[in-house]
């Protein structure tokens, strides 16, 4: 049983994961990474998100593109924290996916990172930071990577 899902619009998209994955490893988080389009696997995606919190999430990272539905689409189906990471990759640069995940109707919150590898990095670490409410030991993970990066 994985701490969070990531799941990404397109296979593509995995380059996009690099900057962010050592986070799981250094705050000791799993996760597991699916690949599910929103538009091409719809019956998928929504399985996925409905199955999340009975799999044991406690959070999903959704990472993806251009229109960038796979957030919302997740968000209306779970009840579980729903983290949107817009990357590039259309003539817009990135910023048609994050109007896609920023404006989602009321109900179906995704909170939303930057554009790109640093949006990822901080989902897992704002993940991590709703976990450690709950979770002592991710806390002080948190805390000790928190001075780290303010030490330099």
């Amino acid at each position: 049983m994985a701490d969070i899902l990531v799941l990404l619009g397109s296979d593509k998209d995995k380059p996009h994961l690099e900057r962010g994955l050592p986070y799981f490893e250094r705050l000791q988080l799993s996760y597991d990474l699916k690949v599910s389009s929103a538009h091409r696997q719809p019956e998928r995606t929504t399985t996925l998100a409905r199955e999340a919190r009975s799999a044991g999430y406690k959070a999903v990272i959704c990472v993806a593109g251009m229109a960038a539905h796979l957030g919302g689409v997740v968000a209306a189906h779970t009840t579980l924290p729903v983290v949107g990471v817009p990357i590039g990759g259309s003539s817009l640069g990135g910023a048609d996916a994050l109007y896609s995940f920023v404006q989602m109707p009321a109900g179906v919150p995704v909170a939303t990172m930057a554009i790109g590898p640093s949006g990822f990095a901080n989902a897992v670490i704002f993940c991590a930071q709703m976990i450690a409410i709950s979770d002592s030991a991710v806390q002080e993970r948190l805390e000790s990577l928190k001075t780290e990066m303010a030490d330099g």
